[in-house]
């Protein structure tokens, strides 16, 4: 265990390892050494890497390549797009409000460039999912004179991993005027997703989620018609969205873990059986778990939960000892285990806090095995009065 590589990885909605079709194609990158701004050969063998990931990360959201500007990381990508200014054309357009869901990620709830008090916090049921009637009720009372209302809303939530149901939050959100932000982090490579198809007018991607590198994210718009206003500027980047060099190995990696993706989502959905057959396990060694988000639609990754009585932080210590890598809650804040805000959000009360397994394609019957193992263990010392059996 000194080497820091756990046997067994269950945490890729905090980080999916880095495929081997990216680091190849960052290795390759890492041979020009040009600026892809530069009209020479080696500039433009730069650039070229630079629009072929763009094409290969447009491919996969259904975007035209020119609709993705390169960021380094969703949280820049965040921050762009919340904003009061846009520009529609040539003329201005403003934002007076910006609402965003209780459930969030924290870069959204941050509010980007919004003043703190043009916040709108939109709450969600007990099961995670968006509050549609209180979005709505939300929306009704905004006065477009003085500026139009943005939200943002996540699709996947990085820590239960309910879906929420976007085409209708897009529907609402349109039919009040209003413009769409969405997060789509965690869903990229696990779910359909097709920005033409009603889904909102502007996606947040992440390269290091897919198994590309860290350091790499995107936003890709319906239509750059209407875009924000840089939140970096200087040499005119990116169509001038995005200022600054771009980390052409960087956007190489995301580019080639683009396209792995685009080759394998259609089957993520398998994934369940194996997040299925974890969450009977817990239910079977600790019959009063409870699994948030278990009665929503989620991710096929993703499962999220508490144990009455024993602290998640305990617990998570006792999986990384046993060789197992799983979340305390999500990993978005520097390594800092605190209450989780989604659970806050959804009415949850109890101090415990909860475990997040969350898994990738390559993961197998050894995980499965291991993980019921360790839990076993784990449970049965908190619980000596009453040792379990193994299954």
């Amino acid at each position: 265990m000194a080497t820091g590589k756990q046997a067994i990885y269950l945490d890729y909605n905090a980080s999916a390892p880095l495929l081997g079709e990216a680091r190849a194609a960052m290795i390759g990158a890492f041979d020009i050494d040009a600026n892809p701004s530069s009209v020479h050969a080696a500039g433009r063998a730069a650039r070229a890497l630079v629009q072929k990931s763009r094409r290969s990360v447009a491919a996969l959201v259904n975007a035209k390549p020119d609709h993705v500007v390169f960021t380094s990381g969703a949280t820049e990508a965040a921050a762009t797009l919340l904003t009061p200014n846009y520009s529609f054309g040539r003329s201005p357009l403003t934002f007076s409000r910006l609402y965003v869901c209780a459930a969030d990620h924290p870069c959204m709830l941050a509010g980007g460039r919004f003043a703190k008090d043009a916040l709108v916090t939109l709450p969600v049921q007990a099961s995670g999912l968006l509050d549609l009637a209180a979005m709505e009720t939300a929306l009704e009372g905004h006065d477009n004179t003085s500026g139009l209302p943005l939200v943002a809303v996540h699709w996947a939530n990085n820590e239960t991993g309910v879906l929420q149901p976007i085409r209708e939050v897009a529907a609402l959100v349109k039919a009040k005027g209003g413009v769409l932000v969405v997060d789509a982090v965690q869903a990229l490579g696990r779910i359909y997703i097709d920005i033409t198809d009603g889904c909102g007018d502007y996606l947040i991607l992440s390269s290091h989620k897919i198994g590309g590198p860290k350091g790499a994210g995107a936003f890709v718009a319906a239509s750059d018609l209407m875009m924000p206003m840089p939140l970096i500027t200087g040499g005119g980047q990116e169509r001038g969205h995005r200022g600054g060099t771009e980390a052409v190995a960087n956007i190489a990696g995301f580019g080639a873990a683009a396209e792995v993706a685009a080759e394998t989502v259609a089957r993520f959905g398998d994934r369940a059986e194996i997040r299925d057959r974890l969450e009977r396990t817990i239910l079977d060694i600790a019959p009063d778990a409870v699994i948030h988000g278990g009665d929503a639609p989620r991710l096929a990754n993703t499962l999220f939960f508490t144990i009455p009585g024993l602290k998640a932080e305990t617990m998570q210590i006792a999986f990384d000892l046993a060789g197992l890598a799983v979340s305390a809650g999500s990993a978005c804040s520097s390594g800092k285990v605190g209450r989780s805000h989604v659970l806050t959000a959804m009415g949850i009360t109890s101090e415990e806090g909860a475990i997040r397994v969350s898994f990738g394609r390559e993961t197998g019957e050894e995980a499965v095995a291991k993980f019921a193992e360790a839990f076993h263990k784990i449970v049965s010392r908190a619980r000596p009065e009453n040792r379990l059996e193994r299954a």
